[in-house]
């Protein structure tokens, strides 16, 4: 589970996440501190949560657009050093202003995040493989969430000897995460568009839009809406319930929090190494109905020992939950559209999650312990809910469906012959892959010669094992599912595959037989493409860069299937493969991404 780090560009960022976020830390605390200590207001701690949010209603939007149209690497680094110069202000300006002087300077902080957070989501996705995504997200939550821990413990002994330190500090975090992230490998956009407000407002439509017209991110952004609401409830409430209800010291609630942090730590470990066992809308299904089991016993809880044990299981179950949702949205937002879909969805989250935290003030007129339990309930509902909703809780049918139709492959009816690839299908095919656009004229017409659009119906085989690698095929429509057959008559099940994706291409750059089926799960159209025709593709640059990066996927989620071939008769089309890659772009993840189901 940690093959992950072997990645140079990864390593950095988890680097530049962990730093970071202990600086952050030192800040939240230290301001709420030193803010109390001038004011001895609980009003105006608060207040200071109000400011910090607020960005996220006005300019949150917006940032996402900002993030679809410019270089995610220079505003990740821009955001860092602005975020930098205005902790070490916080300081100057208290004591020259007074303690008021913070909040703008708080303001200003969180108003540049809100353009940092999106681009930092966009780039996980690129250099992170889909089969590396769930390790990635799950150790950057580790960096994110324990960090938050150590910075708060940290905050609080600083804060005893230097109100000002944490600050200071924090401002070094930024230009140490500024160094890490300068040394990314980052492929920029390339925007044809010039940037009018016309334009952007374009862009943050068509972001919304696409959103809530796909069904999976629709309904993880439906089941998202009441557990964030609870969420809010539970945050406000933990500290009276433990205080007020059970009569625990401030020692044992702030033991309840760090153990908090423990639990969900220990299980985004888990999630490294264990996640692809189940789908990701499955997971939130478990976590979601989990959490809400262990809050009901929390607010029936008569003890607080007993307590701390269903908040730290509560907390166990929230790694999974969160890690489950980032990966539905990085897997299913196409690279250009992440920055406006990723701002859509958090602003969503934010405004619901202060909702919630703004009931927690019925606690005034209602029992704490029954607000609880109605938070719980609220999961539950949440949980049963997600099982139900389109293509979350509902996927393990579809996976049985896949394993079956894979392992009847050997005898599953065959594709139809079909019909020579015409310009209109090139386009079709160009408007899915956007790479092909470089093509000149001359070379289109290479593409045709020989190409064949086919149909296959559902439970009809595309490849078999064994088959001769003569062709790449490339999907127009549909969705298509592969498997490597296991000694023991069973499917070692390696993708799912929709509009915009290819296959086929390592044995056609190698001449080898297939060593997976491939079976249409739904009707599936597809482009197929002699082998001579994908190795005269690799003169493009764009799709040299993306069947490289195709290549090197396949390898890595058949291990040990493709090394043996790979080392046979066929290695000079592989040297040939490595000497046309560019140069420029080396290590980098390509740009397009499968919009279809993961």
């Amino acid at each position: 589970m940690f093959a992950i780090f072997r990645k140079r560009d990864f390593s950095l960022m988890w680097s530049a996440q962990l730093i970071s976020t202990i600086g952050s830390a030192l800040t939240d605390l230290a301001a709420a501190i030193l803010i109390f200590r001038y004011t001895g207001s609980a009003f105006a701690v608060g207040a200071a949560l109000m400011v910090t949010a607020a960005p996220t209603l006005l300019v949150g939007l917006f940032a996402g657009v900002v993030v679809d149209r410019f270089d995610r690497k220079r505003i990740m680094l821009v955001s860092n050093l602005l975020c930098a110069a205005i902790i070490v202000a916080i300081p100057y300006s208290v004591e020259a202003f007074g303690v008021f002087a913070l909040y703008p300077l708080l303001f200003l902080s969180a108003t540049v995040r809100q353009f940092f957070d999106p681009a930092w989501e966009s780039v996980i996705p690129e250099i992170a493989s889909d089969e590396e995504l769930a390790a990635a997200n799950s150790f950057i939550s580790i960096a994110s969430f324990g960090s938050t821990a150590v910075g708060f413990a940290l905050a609080g002994f600083l804060a005893t000897v230097d109100i000002f330190l944490p600050f200071y500090i924090d401002a070094l975090t930024f230009a140490i995460a500024f160094a890490l992230i300068l040394g990314l490998r980052i492929q920029k956009l390339v925007m044809t568009e010039t940037t009018t407000v016309d334009v952007i407002v374009d862009n943050l439509v068509s972001g919304i839009r696409f959103l809530w017209a796909t069904p999976l991110l629709r309904s993880s952004l439906i089941v998202s809406i009441p557990v964030l609401f609870s969420f809010g409830l539970w945050n406000v409430l933990l500290l009276p319930m433990a205080i007020k209800v059970l009569g625990a010291t401030e020692f044992e609630y702030g033991l309840q929090e760090g153990l908090t942090s423990v639990g969900f730590v220990a299980s985004s470990f888990l999630m490294a190494k264990y996640a692809d066992r189940l789908r990701e809308g499955q997971w939130m299904v478990v976590a979601t109905f989990g959490m809400g089991v262990f809050g009901v016993l929390y607010g029936l809880a008569t003890n607080i020992w007993f307590a701390i044990a269903m908040v730290v299981a509560s907390g166990f179950l929230n790694s999974p939950l969160s890690i489950a949702r980032r990966l539905i949205l990085q897997k299913n937002t196409p690279r250009e559209m992440r920055g406006r879909v990723f701002s859509a969805f958090a602003v969503s989250r934010d405004v619901v999650f202060l909702a919630g935290m703004a009931a927690a003030g019925l606690a005034d007129i209602i029992d704490v312990r029954l607000l609880v339990i109605i938070a719980s309930v609220i999961l539950l509902v949440a949980g049963v809910i997600t099982q139900f909703m389109p293509g979350l809780g509902t996927p393990a049918a579809e996976w049985r469906r896949a394993a079956h139709l894979l392992r009847t492959a050997a005898t599953a009816p065959l594709a139809a012959a079909g019909r020579a690839a015409s310009d209109a299908d090139l386009e079709r095919l160009i408007g899915l892959i956007p790479e092909l656009s470089g093509l000149d004229i001359g070379r289109r017409a290479d593409f045709l010669v020989g190409a064949t659009v086919r149909r296959a119906e559902s439970g009809s085989a595309i490849v078999r094992v064994g088959d001769a690698g003569d062709a790449a095929f490339f999907v127009l429509e549909g969705r298509a599912v592969a498997g490597v057959p296991t000694e023991d008559g069973g499917t070692r099940s390696l993708s799912a595959m929709g509009a915009g994706d290819f296959f086929g291409e390592i044995a056609a750059i190698t001449g080898s037989p297939r060593t997976a089926n491939v079976v249409a799960d739904e009707a599936t159209e597809f482009v197929e493409v002699p082998a001579a025709t994908l190795k005269g593709l690799l003169d493009v640059p764009a799709m040299n860069s993306l069947i490289n990066s195709k290549l090197r996927e396949r390898l890595t989620r058949t291990a040990n299937a493709d090394l043996i071939r790979l080392a046979g008769r066929d290695q000079r089309d592989m040297k040939d493969l490595r000497r046309r890659r560019p140069h420029s772009r080396a290590g980098t993840k390509p740009a397009p991404e499968s919009t279809g189901p993961d």
